[in-house]
């Protein structure tokens, strides 16, 4: 159980409510078929996983052998962006330790301006090891603001969402003091990426970008993911983008065609929902990149995923 004085300032956040854990939100989904088209709670396929079998559906890092060495590389290219550009770091939008946000500003502040949010299942990372990825957009004349938030078991899900919400809010009462007032795309990695779906509708943001997304929270409350995360029945049903009308803006949904097949169906099934609903946005397989190399579509400036960004707002 979480200290109460342990939690980090709650920004708006969604009330945080007791669980039953024989809830029905808690059935699976048939994970290891990313071409079903729909969830199917209580399936017999995630029913009868042991939990070592339920863990490795979600781990990343030990489904990619060079999954530290990308990572050590990220974090020190990021390190070498933000000493190249330091007169705008960690600047605050909350009270929080790391309610902070990083803005790299373009020669026009009207320019649109690429909000990326880390992940690392909303437990572990940071701002700082992301800065890198803002080249591939700023070398075709974007800006990029990328903004901490507290992690699990410090805040729950619900406090790390008003965080971000928050951040978004920040930037567009106090971005154009900071020579960024153009239209905010909201984008994220991993968490990150459900972080971006869950921010979609704030008013400040026109488009959004997740890659590589969790988007159905109710399976990953029967693995190593939930010690910290906690999740309530609320959450789950609240914070699942799966489980919400879709927001009709531009939202381009990504993942590597060599992620594991969870993640995948994750980003099927959010964009055949979206779709549904004649929300805007394509879903956009990014052929042989796994979990963590899929980040370079991003960084370069020639990048699969550069080049979607640009386009969303031609």
């Amino acid at each position: 159980m979480r200290a109460e004085g342990k939690r980090a300032p709650t920004l708006g956040a969604a009330e945080r409510s007791g669980r039953d854990a024989g809830d029905a939100d808690r059935g699976g989904s048939n994970l290891s078929n990313p071409d079903r088209e729909s969830p199917d709670w209580g399936s017999p396929d995630w029913g009868s996983l042991d939990r070592a079998e339920r863990d490795a559906a979600y781990n990343n890092t030990a489904a990619v052998a060079a999954a530290a060495t990308l990572r050590e590389a990220r974090e020190r290219d990021s390190a070498a962006a933000r000493a190249a550009n330091p007169s705008l770091l960690d600047l605050p939008y909350g009270p929080a330790p790391r309610q902070r946000v990083d803005l790299f500003p373009a020669a026009d502040p009207a320019a649109p301006c690429l909000v990326f949010i880390h992940g690392g299942y909303w437990q572990t990372n940071s701002k700082e090891g992301f800065a890198c990825l803002g080249e591939g957009v700023r070398a075709h004349g974007w800006a990029a603001a990328f903004p901490g938030y507290s992690l699990a078991p410090d805040a729950t899900l619900s406090d790390i969402v008003g965080e971000i919400r928050a951040a978004l809010h920040w930037l567009g009462r106090e971005g154009p003091r900071h020579g960024i007032a153009g239209p905010l795309v909201v984008s994220g990695w991993s968490a990150g990426g459900h972080l971006a779906a869950m921010t979609l509708d704030a008013p400040d943001v026109v488009a959004g970008l997740g890659i590589s997304g969790l988007y159905e929270l109710g399976p990953l409350r029967d693995t190593y993911l939930d010690a910290k995360l906690g999740l309530s029945d609320t959450e789950i049903r609240t914070l699942s983008p799966l489980r919400l009308p879709p927001v009709a803006k531009p939202f381009i949904v990504a993942y590597g065609s060599l992620e594991l097949p969870a993640l995948v169906a994750n980003s099927r099934r959010l964009h055949a929902r979206r779709a549904a609903a004649h929300a805007p946005g394509p879903l956009l397989p990014v052929a042989g990149r796994n979990h963590f190399d899929v980040l370079d579509e991003l960084r370069g400036q020639h990048g699969l995923l550069t080049r979607q960004l640009l386009s969303l707002l031609r």
